[in-house]
């Protein structure tokens, strides 16, 4: 080893102290900064907060539509639902249309992602504002959602009953829907 490389070797040892020295005597008597940025936080899109909000509901309903679970539903006449608690005669007036839906949803060329995705923010939108009954258009088709839609419906625990809409409203390509609302 050469004579040059020792210099070297011991120079880069003392080197870091005489850098350490130098900027310790460069900022020898400067003050520290006060932070005095304010900060503003982000204003919120309240119109944003409830469409998320309103997703988030609909994303917690669709926990409710399984494909496997299959209800024991009547093969026999229109499609129809009541669950073991409610009167026959709520089914009855379904049928009639003495329950006026006021709330309508078109599933016509949905997929069935999409449909039970809709579906449970139909019903969380009526169980907010407090709708009773509504009407599901499912159509006729190829019989998909005619034939999914009511077996996700009898799956969400705050549907009481459905029954083929009436003509006025659907007939065989729609089901309305009578659902449980705590204030009533």
């Amino acid at each position: 080893m050469s004579n040059k490389d020792t210099d070297f070797k011991n120079y880069d040892k003392f080197e870091g102290d005489d850098d350490f020295a130098l900027f310790q005597d460069a900022v020898k008597g400067v003050k520290k900064f006060r932070q005095d940025t304010i900060v503003q936080p982000p204003k919120r899109n309240t119109k944003q907060k409830e469409i998320r909000r309103n997703e988030r509901e609909a994303s917690d309903n669709d926990f409710y539509f399984s494909d496997e679970f299959m209800p024991h539903l009547s093969d026999e006449g229109p499609t129809r639902y009541a669950r073991a608690n409610v009167s026959k005669y709520e089914v009855k007036k379904l049928r009639r249309g003495v329950y006026v839906p006021d709330v309508f949803l078109d599933m016509h060329g949905m997929t069935q992602q999409e449909a039970k995705r809709e579906l449970g923010a139909m019903i969380a939108y009526c169980l907010k504002e407090s709708v009773c009954c509504a009407c599901v258009q499912h159509g006729i088709g190829k019989h998909i959602l005619k034939e999914k839609v009511p077996l996700w419906l009898a799956q969400h625990p705050d549907v009481l009953a459905f029954h083929q809409a009436p003509l006025e409203f659907g007939g065989m390509g729609a089901l309305l829907v009578l659902l449980s609302i705590p204030d009533r």
